[in-house]
């Protein structure tokens, strides 16, 4: 998940665990327990196991309120949905998935509708191939 004020973006992985692809961008509601209800619906429906959150750190590692908001969000989510939360370190996601889609020649008003779904994708990744020794441990899990 790439959880924002506004959006979480969401990926899921394939059933080996292997690769994420993006599933879709969820609207928040402006209620904490409307988004927590819709995003454990969510789990439940593609029976997630374990669920991946971005850490929006600041560059020099600290937390800030953002962080803090998503924390806040995972412990809520894990408590809800039953299932673990683990975070990770997303500094730059979102920049490389704005990236990504100019390389790729996406429109401006398609690449604000995909960031999100995107950058989830590049989080959900990253874990992945943490999980398999592939990456770096660049993330914090938990």
């Amino acid at each position: 998940m790439d959880v924002g004020t506004r959006t979480i973006g969401l990926a899921l992985s394939d059933p080996m665990g292997w690769t994420a692809q993006g599933m879709e961008t969820y609207r928040r509601s402006g209620r904490m327990e409307t988004d927590l209800e819709a995003i454990t619906r969510l789990i439940e429906k593609h029976e997630v196991e374990r669920v991946v959150a971005g850490l929006p750190l600041n560059m020099d590692g600290s937390r800030g309120p953002s962080a803090e908001m998503v924390e806040e969000f995972a412990r809520r989510l894990e408590g809800r949905a039953g299932v673990p939360v683990a975070t990770w370190d997303e500094r730059l996601t979102t920049v490389s998935a704005q990236k990504m889609m100019i390389e790729a020649d996406v429109s401006r008003k398609k690449r604000r509708q995909k960031v999100d779904r995107v950058a989830a994708v590049l989080i959900l990744q990253g874990y992945l191939n943490w999980l398999s020794g592939l990456g770096g441990p660049n993330g914090h899990d938990g």
